[in-house]
């Protein structure tokens, strides 16, 4: 029987950890740039042309390769970061594995200009699908210049499922950035074909995230610098105001790596309990630096999942560093002294005899599914009565309508009467027992489903802003915008750039209250949104995103008539169970689980 068992060939294996390392065009960035980086570059060029599809240049300022060194670079696990095992513990540069431009090779057609500082020429080497094509000296400067082109060219499965090059534009934007954000005392510049996207000059951290997010971030972070014999935390967290329901920009980096570390992004997030809305995130910049032999990088090739050694330690740590700066933010209360027409609150005085006892009046004959019956119970105090139950025939339990395309008939035999429970639930009696309303949700439906038909039909109409107010953007902000402009000037959405990633707002949507630039910004920070059953194009993520922004808060007041309104607009969409993305609306209590509780 013949052996069955073979190595595989070096074109083949090249592909295979591909696979890992590159799965994008941004993949190939982040590893050149990287490369750059831990080459003491100190200005970096990056220039790519369909986002990254046809052609991707990464030029660099450092120390440069060899004749030798640039075809050896190319050999799966060559690399000059590490010598021995013991070196992963005590990493001080980017990459160590060896795998980059050896996947790199394997996937694409690379061009490699090189020179030493030492050398009088550099050298130039061509390869294609792990193959040298040529190699030869070339006049060049001191550095590295890479040409990557035609990525996945003989993996067209791998191609193929590239998405738009907008997608991948904003894929690349992310990870220029988790790079620049770290090394501000290096030049970065990007390029799309003939526009220029970024420009950073060297400088300060504060400066570096000013330059990358825009003017108006930098006002809304609050510096956190904590050392420990564990290890340092610094950098920056938000203000409680400047947290966002989605798109806060969000990074953890570790001795210059970034990272994704759930557990840490919740030490932050506990920090800011009580102090941000539910479902909001406050933006953070955070960077840990600790002993190199504390942390394990080498988890995957892409180097974002990292193991730390002192973890509950660093835990407690980050969340008193946040603490201290919020509490440093918020340590001088503000005084209001615009007390006019405010209700006078009396000092309590424990000799003041007690005025009467609150009475509770109310109608035992009031039925809440016969109009006209009487009145409803009127809460006249503090205290609570209630009248003798009535035995009535138990109604089938039910929770939520089984056919949510069809409105259920109970819309017809609830009561006119509604109740909101802390300015979030709308309560309303049924024929089956209680149905619980969220009234944003409920909104969210209603605003939806309508703003969707408008746009559809085009009948949404430019309103006009009495005085144009600019909005800026981060570059990868500005992207998105620029891939949904089309979608908003449908909605009535008027933007003029103003370059640098500003615009100017013109006109928002007719009967579209709000703050335009608050609007603006949130739309573009939910564009990106994934997608769900319910919401799969991009009108109707922007119908969506709109609908957020006007759709009924919690903890505003509605009078009886509002949430009647609200109520029945409900039952008039096409689901009244869910949310576009999947929440539940409202539910029902029946009648017999009530009996239930207080039998």
């Amino acid at each position: 029987m013949s052996d069955v068992i073979q190595l595989l060939p070096d074109t083949v294996a090249n592909q295979i950890a591909a696979g890992e390392v590159i799965q994008r065009p941004a993949s190939v960035i982040k590893e050149l740039v990287e490369n750059a980086v831990d080459a003491g570059a100190r200005h970096i060029d990056v220039v790519i042309v369909d986002a990254g599809r046809t052609s991707i240049q990464v030029i660099d300022d450092g120390k440069g390769m060899s004749e030798t060194d640039a075809r050896l670079a190319f050999e799966r696990h060559a690399t000059s970061k590490i010598r021995h095992a013991d070196d992963l513990f005590a990493l001080h540069t980017m990459g160590f594995r060896g795998e980059a431009l050896p996947s790199i090779a394997a996937v694409a057609q690379v061009e490699l200009l090189t020179r030493m500082a030492d050398d009088e020429v550099g050298t130039r080497l061509v390869i294609a699908a792990s193959k040298v094509l040529s190699q030869e000296p070339v006049a060049c400067p001191v550095g590295c210049h890479f040409k990557v082109e035609n990525l996945f060219y003989n993996v067209p499965v791998r191609r193929k499922f590239l998405k738009s090059n907008a997608t991948e534009l904003n894929n690349i934007l992310t990870a220029f950035e988790r790079i620049v954000l770290v090394y501000p005392d290096i030049a970065f510049t990007l390029h799309s074909g003939n526009s220029e996207l970024m420009n950073l000059r060297s400088g300060s951290l504060l400066q570096r995230i000013t330059d990358v997010f825009g003017k108006h971030y930098g006002q809304d972070l609050l510096p956190v610098e904590v050392k420990t014999a564990v290890g340092t935390v610094t950098g920056f967290v938000g203000k409680p105001e400047a947290a966002k329901r989605k798109g806060a920009h969000q990074y953890l980096f570790v001795n210059g790596r970034y990272m994704k570390h759930p557990y840490f992004h919740k030490a932050v997030l506990s920090a800011y309990e009580r102090l941000i809305g539910e479902g909001t995130q406050p933006p953070y910049l955070l960077y840990f630096d600790v002993a190199p032999a504390d942390i394990d990088v080498n988890i995957h090739p892409t180097k974002t999942e990292i193991k730390f050694e002192n973890e509950q330690l660093l835990w407690q740590i980050l969340v008193a560093a946040v603490k201290d700066a919020l509490g440093r933010f918020c340590e001088v209360p503000a005084i209001d002294f615009d007390t006019e027409g405010r209700p006078d609150i009396p000092v309590f005085d424990p000799h003041r005899e007690a005025v009467d006892t609150p009475r509770v009046t109310y109608n035992p004959a009031y039925n809440p599914f016969k109009t006209g019956s009487g009145t409803a119970a009127v809460y006249t105090g503090q205290t609570e009565a209630t009248p003798a139950r009535t035995e009535q025939p138990s109604a089938p339990p039910s929770s939520l309508f089984d056919d949510p395309v069809a409105p259920p008939s109970l819309i017809t035999e609830k009561s006119p009467v509604h109740y909101q429970y802390k300015g979030r639930y709308i309560m309303t009696a049924v024929k089956s027992g209680l149905m619980i309303v969220d009234q944003y949700r409920a909104s969210l439906r209603i605003l939806y489903e309508k703003y969707r038909t408008q746009t559809a039909d085009r009948v949404l109409v430019p309103q006009r802003v009495l005085f144009p107010e600019a909005v800026s953007f981060s570059q990868a902000e500005a992207a998105r915008l620029e891939a949904v402009l089309p979608q908003l000037s449908v909605m009535g959405f008027e933007l003029t750039s103003l370059g640098g990633g500003s615009y100017a707002v013109n006109a928002i949507p007719a009967g579209v209250d709000g703050d335009p630039v608050a609007l603006v910004q949130s739309i573009v920070s939910e564009s990106d949104m994934p997608g769900t059953p319910d919401v799969t194009t991009t009108t109707d993520r922007l119908a969506l995103s709109l609908a957020r922004a006007t759709a009924v808060p919690y903890g505003q007041i509605l009078s009886n008539d509002e949430m009647e309104g609200l109520i029945n607009q409900l039952f008039a969409c096409s689901n009244v169970n869910y949310t576009p993305d999947g929440r539940a609306v409202l539910s029902i209590l029946p009648q017999t689980d009530i009996e239930q509780l207080l039998g």
